[in-house]
C-alpha cells in the first residue's frame, strides 16, 4: 500500500504546478514561511506551488515514491499544461533520483542547491577519472546516489532544468559539479550559503525565467 503524502499548499487550477521536496530536517511549511508562494503571487503567474512533507522520503523509500508518482505527479500532470518537480538540498537529489528512475514523468526540474551525494559515492567516480570516464559496475548501481550520477552522465537534453546555489554554500564546489552536467543557461549562482539567503533569490530567479508566462 502506498504511503500517503502530506502536502502544503493549495492545488488550485493554475496551468502550471511546481512540486517541491524540502531538504533534510526541513518542514514543508518552511518554503511558504520563507516567501516562495508570495513570490509567485507578486508576479501573478499561472502557477501553483505544493511542498511535500518528505518525512520518510529517501532514495530507497519505494512506498513513498509510488505515492509521489501515483498520488500526485501523474494525476496533476493530466490536468495541467506542465508539472515541474524540484527540491532543496537533499530534496533536489531525491527529485533527480525520481526523474532518473521514471523518465518523462515531469516537464522540468528546479534544483536549489541539490545535495551532490556523499564523498564515498563521488570518490568512486573520481577514482575512474570523473563522471565522463566512469563506467558503473553492478555494485556501483546498488548505491542510489551513484544511480543519480549515472543519469547525470547524460541527462535528457530536452528536459528543462533550473539549477542554482549560493556562492558561499559549503557544498558549492560539489554542487557545481552537478550543475556542470547541464547546459550553461540552466546554471545559476547568487550570493549566500546553504540557506534561505540563497534559496529565496534563486527561487525568484527561477520564476523570472519565463517558463510560466502564458
Amino acid at each position: 500500500m502506498n504511503t500517503p503524502l502530506r502536502t502544503v499548499g493549495t492545488p488550485g487550477d493554475a496551468k502550471h504546478l511546481v512540486v517541491m521536496l524540502p531538504g533534510m530536517a526541513m518542514r514543508a511549511e518552511e518554503m511558504f514561511e520563507a516567501g516562495f508562494a508570495d513570490a509567485v503571487a507578486r508576479r501573478a503567474l499561472p502557477l501553483d506551488l505544493l511542498a511535500v512533507d518528505v518525512s520518510g522520503i529517501g532514495l530507497e523509500s519505494s512506498d513513498t515514491w509510488h505515492a509521489l508518482q501515483d498520488g500526485l505527479l501523474t494525476p496533476e500532470r493530466a490536468r495541467r499544461k506542465s508539472v515541474w518537480l524540484g527540491g532543496i538540498s537533499l530534496g533536489g537529489l531525491v527529485a533527480m533520483a525520481h526523474v532518473a528512475e521514471r523518465p518523462d514523468v515531469v516537464d522540468g526540474l528546479c534544483l536549489l542547491a541539490p545535495y551532490p551525494g556523499s564523498r564515498p559515492s563521488v570518490n568512486v567516480m573520481d577514482r575512474a577519472g570523473g563522471p565522463d570516464r566512469w563506467q558503473p559496475s553492478e555494485e556501483d548501481l546498488r548505491d542510489p546516489e551513484l544511480r543519480v550520477w549515472r543519469w547525470l552522465q547524460r541527462p535528457p537534453p530536452e528536459l528543462p532544468v533550473f539549477i542554482g546555489h549560493g556562492r558561499e554554500d559549503r557544498f558549492a564546489d560539489r554542487i557545481q559539479r552537478v550543475a556542470d552536467r547541464f547546459p550553461a543557461a540552466a546554471r545559476h549562482t547568487v550570493a549566500g550559503g546553504h540557506d534561505w539567503s540563497a534559496w529565496l533569490p534563486l527561487w525568484e530567479h527561477f520564476l523570472d525565467t519565463g517558463y510560466f508566462v502564458d
